[in-house]
């Protein structure tokens, strides 16, 4: 049916939105969390080294995939008020979310060439596969004021992100199958690459494949955009411009300028917890064997991923019954809680509890944080400016938390005790959202 029909807040557009979540979650899944991690250290175990010499030096593995990943961050901090800004000029911002998710599943089908003797090109595929999940899912994230009313957001948004679980749990299934048992699959050793790594390196295939097929129904439905009036001059400082025209804004927005102050501070501990929740799982507990601990990660990351579906959906019916502030003020006193129990942690039931508990309010904060910020913008056409703005927050509190974190750890010898650190940025960020009013001034319950 023509797109034309997909009106703001029709049951259709809000399903192709929430639907991306279901496309593009298997790379946050199977790239970030899973697979890769598994792949990339067994790539240097395999070769019986830790180290390898690429830029000029040699590097670890495990910081080479940091300082990548931190530049990779750093890139999309810079980049994306660019192109937030461009997309609402031309009123085009579908064809950047197509660029960015077909640059990233295009990523993925490149890892499957990631060796040690071709480091740059895997670089470069894991480089531009992170560039491109976080910037299409910024922009996606941006259509969410256009797509659905006020009353619509808080549930809409926690379907996109319970549907976005629950798509990248069924293909992780699939390809811990494909790993554990390749020869179901017809996939045997060749060439001295054991059958375990070509399944994972088919795995890296399968989540290009799924993130730009699923993504076409999204793209079928969701607007072009708005086109902004007026002359078009030097378009590419026009992003920086708009930028600048939303922090002049928010001196006028004085709940939602405190809200995104609130959100930088809780908003750094809750990705920094993600990013690094598996390599704490794998230093801090006792695990036993290897392949005890390889089973024991995978069954905790499953297990935060079925919960946060759950954790979505409550998140969405508490801020319905008790507002958003409120039920994010709640949420955040459970991580705080979290943070302290992570730092006595160490059987490996103990971490999957904590697992459980980081699901059941990882999928509730980060769903209910976007909703609460598409309510809090001022009346507009320029929302991927404003998104902007709230994801470049979101990646510079990612490059400041894991900096701090690796800082604190490395400084008193112990990631237990920066986990405690942590949670200080969920104390603050709680005493911060107390001071943001549910209701703008004037308005009507």
């Amino acid at each position: 049916m023509s797109r034309t029909l997909a009106v703001k807040g029709s049951k259709k557009l809000l399903n192709a939105w929430a639907f991306y979540d279901w496309a593009n979650s298997v790379y946050s899944l199977v790239i970030s969390s899973a697979i890769f991690p598994i792949f990339y250290g067994a790539l240097f175990r395999v070769a019986g080294i830790e180290k390898v010499t690429v830029f000029g030096g040699e590097i670890a593995r495990a910081p080479l995939i940091s300082y990548v990943t931190s530049a990779a961050f750093v890139f999309i901090a810079l980049v994306m008020p660019l192109i937030s800004g461009i997309a609402d000029f031309i009123g085009n911002k579908r064809m950047f979310m197509k660029f960015f998710c077909y640059l990233g599943g295009l990523s993925c089908i490149g890892l499957y060439w990631f060796s040690l003797d071709n480091i740059y090109f895997g670089l470069l595929c894991y480089f531009f596969g992170l560039v491109g999940f976080w910037m299409s899912f910024a922009v996606n994230n941006s259509y969410l004021p256009d797509i659905a009313f006020p009353e619509q957001q808080d549930r809409v948004s926690a379907k996109g992100f319970s549907l976005g679980y629950l798509g990248s749990v069924i293909l992780l299934l699939v390809n811990l199958a494909m790993v554990m048992k390749p020869d179901l699959f017809g996939i045997t050793s060749d060439g001295g690459e054991a059958a375990e790594i070509k399944a994972m390196k088919y795995s890296f295939i399968s989540v290009g494949v799924w993130w730009i097929l699923f993504s076409q129904y999204t793209f079928y439905y969701l607007p072009k955009g708005f086109k902004k009036e007026g002359e078009r001059k030097n378009i590419i400082l026009n992003g920086f411009r708009e930028l600048q025209a939303v922090w002049k804004q928010l001196g006028n927005e004085k709940r939602l300028k405190r809200y995104l102050v609130a959100f930088f501070v809780y908003s750094m501990a809750v990705q920094t917890v993600m990013l690094i929740a598996t390599y704490f799982g794998e230093e801090e507990i006792n695990w036993g064997s290897d392949s005890e601990r390889t089973t024991g990660l995978i069954v905790s990351i499953l297990v935060i991923q079925i919960v946060a579906i759950l954790g979505a959906t409550i998140t969405a019916m508490a801020s319905k019954a008790f507002g958003n502030i409120r039920t994010l003020v709640i949420i955040n006193l459970l991580w705080l809680f979290i943070c302290i129990y992570a730092y006595f942690l160490i059987s490996p039931m103990d971490f999957y509890v904590a697992a459980g508990c980081v699901g059941l309010v990882m999928g509730g904060i980060q769903a209910l944080s976007r909703s609460t910020y598409s309510k809090f913008l001022p009346e507009t056409t320029d929302t991927t400016s404003f998104f902007s703005f709230y994801d470049v927050a979101e990646k510079i509190g990612i490059i400041i938390g894991t900096f701090l974190y690796g800082f604190v750890a490395q400084f008193t010898g112990s990631m237990r005790n920066a986990t405690i650190f942590l949670g200080l940025f969920f104390l603050i960020g709680m005493l911060l959202l107390l001071r943001v009013k549910e209701k703008a001034p004037g308005s009507e319950a």
